[in-house]
């Protein structure tokens, strides 16, 4: 398996292919939303003793892969409803881009989110919820289209960042209950994600347009200005004429 391809898969460069990968985000975080809603009833059936048992414990060796139960569970009604709708719209919108990158980026919050708990988190505490996950999804959602040099995901990222700026104030110390841990670890994860995941479109060979037409040192006809190969007259730029070039910059933005 190509593992370049794996962690940035080719850009979705048609309607039909970002429709597709679309549809499959959301029925993944609807399955996910299913999931975590049937453990919170099953949960809530044992008065919320799956959240004590399975969460993480700062410190403990032992509890150290609860790290990555913890985002299942919840330790109210009231916890997993103000999770749920933050979870789902940037769990999709993280997701509809690639569903394998997604993947990844999930595994990489989770272990952020949780080892900045285990590690940091001081006192007899048990910490779970989707909270740490949804920080790293708001992170890379943000700043996924800078890093692609994508122009649509960046002006996603520009409303969803203008959106939910309030989220970050329970990302820094202060705020009672809250495991401000989490959300930074998982916002840390979701940064170095938009990074790690981010599109590596192939260089062209040097001395060559996309198209593989020579750029310099090729051969030169009567009348070349130092390009590629172009008939003879003034201002005839054929072999790498503007129209590439315009189409080389409107695919750096995202808009072919």
């Amino acid at each position: 398996m190509d593992t370049k391809q794996l962690w940035a898969p080719k850009e979705l460069d048609t309607p039909e292919r970002m429709l597709a990968e679309a549809r499959k985000a959301f029925f993944v975080m609807f399955g996910v939303m299913v999931a975590i809603w049937a453990v919170q009833i099953v949960n809530w059936m044992d008065h919320q003793q799956l959240s004590v048992e399975y969460g993480v414990v700062p410190h403990d060796v032992g509890r150290l892969p609860e790290i990555f139960t913890a985002p299942f569970l919840h330790f109210s009604w009231a916890h997993i409803e103000s999770n749920s709708g933050p979870l789902f719209v940037f769990g999709f919108l993280a997701a509809y881009r690639g569903v394998a990158r997604f993947l990844w980026l999930t595994l990489l919050v989770t272990v952020t989110s949780g080892l900045a708990v285990w590690i940091f988190q001081s006192g007899d505490t048990v910490g779970a919820g989707a909270s740490g996950v949804i920080f790293g999804y708001f992170g890379y959602v943000v700043l996924r289209g800078i890093f692609d040099r994508h122009l649509i995901d960046t002006l996603v990222g520009l409303v969803m960042g203008a959106s939910f700026a309030y989220m970050l104030t329970v990302a820094v110390p202060g705020t009672p209950g809250i495991s401000w841990l989490a959300h930074l670890g998982g916002l840390v994860g979701g940064v170095v994600g938009a990074w790690l995941l981010r599109d590596r479109r192939p260089a062209t060979a040097s001395g060559t347009t996309p198209s593989g037409t020579p750029t310099g040192g090729g051969s030169r006809g009567a009348g070349s200005t130092g390009g590629g190969s172009i008939p003879s007259g003034p201002g005839k730029d054929v072999a790498a004429g503007p129209r590439s070039d315009l189409h080389k910059e409107l695919g750096d933005l995202g808009l072919l």
